[in-house]
């Protein structure tokens, strides 16, 4: 038998992180792509709650990883930051005019 190797909540840390980085971005792309409704642009208001999550769970989470402190809570954060996006971005998705 050999020892399991413990996990490196650093790195899951930094995956999480980078994957709500990159969704983050992301909904930039979708948003410039939806198809206009009235014309007002008020589809761009959306950036606002996403940027909220953003900058409240995942650039903390990026300045934990950085200095490397705590990578189990930043596990969580990172964790509890997809999810706040999947739910607002569900909400969002009905909100957008269809094609």
């Amino acid at each position: 038998m050999t020892a399991s190797t413990p996990l490196n909540f650093r790195k899951i840390a930094a995956l999480v992180a980078a994957a709500g980085t990159l969704f983050w971005l992301y909904t930039f792309h979708y948003i410039a792509n939806v198809p206009p409704g009235d014309g007002s642009g008020f589809q761009w208001l959306a950036v606002f709650p996403l940027g909220m999550v953003f900058g409240a769970l995942f650039l903390p989470a990026w300045v934990l990883v950085a200095i490397g402190r705590l990578p189990r809570f930043t596990t969580a954060v990172g964790i509890c930051g997809l999810i706040a996006f999947a739910i607002i971005w569900a909400q969002l998705l009905n909100e957008f005019p269809k094609s």
